[in-house]
């Protein structure tokens, strides 16, 4: 094994470390991190794999093939955090339409009693 194999394992498991113990999120999200962590080990060790799945996809080689799959993944997490960023978007204005609401109500009962 060579000092860039060891170094992009290396990286890939920190990675990896760092959503388990950080970031909590769904089932669904920590087994594509997990499969992504050993399709990522897999194929640093061994690159003629992807080769012959490029091949057999009708990819010319290994190395497009990691990038068109890099491209779908990163849409993945895009749309994944565009959908999380509305969710925060919709209960912050919840919650400030209701402050304002108790605002103007605790206004109206301070002016009555004036």
């Amino acid at each position: 094994m060579n000092g860039i194999k060891i170094l992009l394992i290396t990286g890939v498991v920190f990675i990896a470390v760092y959503f388990f113990v950080r970031l909590r999120n769904s089932l669904f999200d920590l087994i594509l991190l997990l499969l992504l962590v050993c399709a990522a080990v897999a194929f640093i060790l061994f690159p003629e794999i992807t080769n012959q799945l490029a091949r057999n996809l009708g990819v010319g080689r290994g190395a497009d093939l990691v990038f068109y799959t890099s491209i779908i993944i990163f849409w993945y997490v895009i749309l994944k955090l565009y959908a999380r960023l509305r969710k925060l978007e919709q209960i912050i204005t919840t919650i400030v339409r209701k402050n304002a609401l108790e605002q103007a109500e605790i206004s109206k009962t301070i002016r009555d009693d004036s």
